[in-house]
């Protein structure tokens, strides 16, 4: 077995969600899931699919954003792992939605961080152990940035 990290290519201002799933109908699904709950938010969606032609299958409402999630989760090749890129919405505004497709097994991350996948390789195929998200902790926040992170959730609409 082999172990190798695969870099998440995001736009600028993008999201990603990468997750495991266990079903075909898991994109239409996921599309579904998305679009009824933040109508305005711009996605791609690309399942690996672990039997049968084994293809990537994609959804979305954004030809650039299905293209770099498809691209994505090809680079990462683990079978019934899907990556959603997502423009004008957070996850936060999709992550429960996602969470209650029935397909969904794992959710490894939600975020807009530089993402590393780690993943592992044998002769029959890829899994994803896990991800590296953003960058490790360079201090505890002391009262200055507790007060700059709640203005913040404020700034953005999510504490009042």
């Amino acid at each position: 077995m082999e172990l190798k990290t695969v870099k998440v290519e995001m736009p600028e201002n993008a999201n990603v969600i990468i997750g495991q799933t266990h079903f075909i109908k898991s994109a239409e699904d996921l599309y579904e899931a998305i679009v009824g709950t933040v109508p305005g938010a711009k996605f791609g969606i690309a399942f690996c699919e672990a039997s049968g032609p084994c293809l990537v299958r994609v959804e979305g409402n954004d030809e650039g954003l299905k293209k770099v999630a498809a691209e994505n989760a090809s680079r990462i090749g683990a079978g019934h792992s899907f990556v959603i890129v997502l423009l004008n919405a957070y996850p936060i505004n999709v992550l429960n939605r996602i969470k209650d497709v029935q397909e969904v097994c794992t959710i490894f991350c939600a975020t807009a961080n530089p993402v590393d996948v780690v993943v592992a390789e044998n002769a029959r195929g890829r899994g994803i152990l896990g991800v590296i998200d953003g960058e490790r902790p360079k201090g505890i926040e002391g009262p200055k940035e507790v007060e700059d992170r709640k203005a913040f959730l404020r700034m953005i609409g999510y504490k009042r």
